[in-house]
């Protein structure tokens, strides 16, 4: 009775023994072990056996994606005006057993780190600078960060400026700036709109003057031209007139009777009832029938011919 229960008694010791070296681990999860105070392995997800007593789990780490708080702090900015300045760091561990040996506390290690890093940049840059140039601040401490960690055995993968805060004052001085640069800019518009409408309607004005001076022109050049074609009518009627009275010498006093015919017309188709008609010279008047008689007896015997 006594030796079967000291063999129940050693089969339990064994099995918890053999059962305290079985590790199952979780998928998103490294475990180191350490053999006899030293670095053994690093355990992945799944099932894993070590040796009770002699092996013993140091740490566990989590494979996912890390989130770390930037303590909220004050900085100084070049310009000398105090911000309050917050952010988030993002991680994630890929080397568990630089994560355990090379740094104490790998989290708060980040968080200063950060804290340090973006003292120093943002004491680099102007305020507009550093309210205006986020992703640039992001971007400069990542490579901070990311340069760092590498010997820490995580990789950060993100740093976001969740918050910048100014004081009241100079939020309101930025306000009134603010303000002031609007008005500018609506002047300035104000006058290039104003600018640009001057100088449209000059150039319409000259666009009007050289038209209507154009129009001028065309109007004296036709007002020439008819001068021109009426001087040229009446050289070659003269010029007909010569040659008509070179081959008679009646055409001159035909015409002259011809005008006063048409003279004496007018004067007898009157409806004045006082009018007396006196002849300026009547042996001229009779010089001119004398002359139309003879005129149609020349053809009238040059027809006959």
């Amino acid at each position: 009775m006594e030796f079967t229960f000291f063999t129940l008694i050693l089969l339990g010791v064994l099995f918890v023994y053999l059962a305290s070296g079985v590790r199952i681990v979780p998928q998103a999860e490294l475990q180191v072990v350490e053999r006899l105070g030293r670095y053994h392995r690093t355990l992945n997800g799944g099932l894993n056996f070590i040796i009770p007593v002699i092996d013993r789990v140091r740490s566990k780490f989590g494979t996912q994606e890390q989130v770390i708080d930037i303590p909220v702090q004050k900085v100084i900015t070049k310009d000398n005006v105090s911000i309050v300045i917050d952010g988030l760091v993002f991680l994630r561990i890929n080397d568990a057993r630089q994560a355990t040996y090379e740094i104490l506390n790998l989290k708060h290690a980040i968080a200063q780190l950060a804290q340090t890093t973006l003292r120093s940049e943002i004491g680099k840059m102007d305020l507009d600078d550093t309210l205006s140039s986020r992703d640039t601040l992001n971007a400069t401490l990542l490579m901070a960060l990311d340069s760092a960690s590498a010997n820490w055995g995580a990789k950060v993968t993100r740093v976001e400026i969740s918050d910048i805060s100014v004081p009241e004052a100079v939020q309101h001085a930025m306000e009134l700036q603010l303000r002031a640069e609007r008005e500018r800019r609506a002047t300035e518009t104000e006058a290039e709109g104003l600018k640009n409408a001057t100088i449209a309607k000059a150039e319409g004005d000259r666009q009007k003057a050289f038209k209507e001076a154009e129009a001028i022109e065309r109007t004296s050049d036709a007002k020439r031209y008819e001068q021109i074609q009426l001087a040229q009518g009446q050289q070659q009627a003269i010029e007909m007139l010569a040659l008509a009275m070179q081959s008679n010498p009646n055409a001159a006093e035909f015409l002259l009777a011809k005008d006063r015919i048409k003279a004496w017309e007018g004067i007898a188709a009157s409806d004045s009832a006082n009018k007396v008609v006196i002849p300026y010279e009547a042996s001229e008047l009779i010089g001119s029938l004398s002359a139309l008689q003879s005129l149609f007896v020349g053809q009238n015997a040059g027809n006959v011919k």
